[in-house]
């Protein structure tokens, strides 16, 4: 097979387990999770390898929405208050320092929304709100999860990554914010 036909194939195949990923999305969780979103005055966002990746960057995009966020591994965050929302992804919901980091936001009263495809698992225990992205995650078989022929967590870091942008398009259809005003809070020296 050549590269270019392979390529298509690949392509195609990642295309289509997305979707029923994103088709197996439960949309109560959504309702909860966008409504927590709105309603705190400041977000702490934190993940770690390729899940952090997408992380950060839906952090970026709540700041271009118009959310107070911080970024978990900064040096320049504040300390987490009960008022505040913390983000939270963990494809296993098993890692044992993000189970750890749960823990203390817990203990200060902050809402906890952790993103899995365990939510069964120990760390989404201690969530306050759960979303569910039962993409196959690398650290974990659960048969609720879609399969994937690709390698390692791939499935849900790219669902992860994808279901980020979803998220602040719905907020922007919730709140009635233009992308204009999002482009006006994007950094501007650059």
């Amino acid at each position: 097979m050549n590269t270019s036909t392979l390529f298509d194939d690949l392509s195609r195949r990642v295309v289509a387990e997305l979707g029923t990923v994103f088709n197996a999305t439960d949309g109560r969780q959504l309702d909860r999770a966008l409504d927590a979103i709105l309603d705190a005055p400041r977000i702490f966002v934190l993940g770690i390898g390729r899940e952090g990746l997408a992380s950060k960057a839906f952090a970026m995009r709540l700041t271009h929405f118009g959310k107070t966020v911080h970024w978990g591994w900064d040096d320049t965050t504040p300390a987490v208050t009960a008022q505040d929302l913390f983000i939270l992804p963990s494809g296993p919901a098993n890692i044992p320092h993000l189970h750890y980091i749960a823990g203390e936001v817990k203990k200060t009263g902050a809402t906890l929304l952790v993103v899995t495809a365990v939510p069964e698992g120990e760390t989404a225990q201690l969530a306050d709100v759960v979303l569910h992205l039962p993409a196959k995650t690398y650290g974990a078989d659960d048969e609720s999860m879609v399969p994937t022929f690709q390698p390692m967590g791939n499935l849900f870091e790219q669902s992860l990554f994808v279901f980020y942008d979803l998220l602040v398009m719905l907020l922007v259809e919730r709140s009635g914010v233009h992308y204009n005003d999002m482009i006006a809070r994007h950094r501007n020296f650059e």
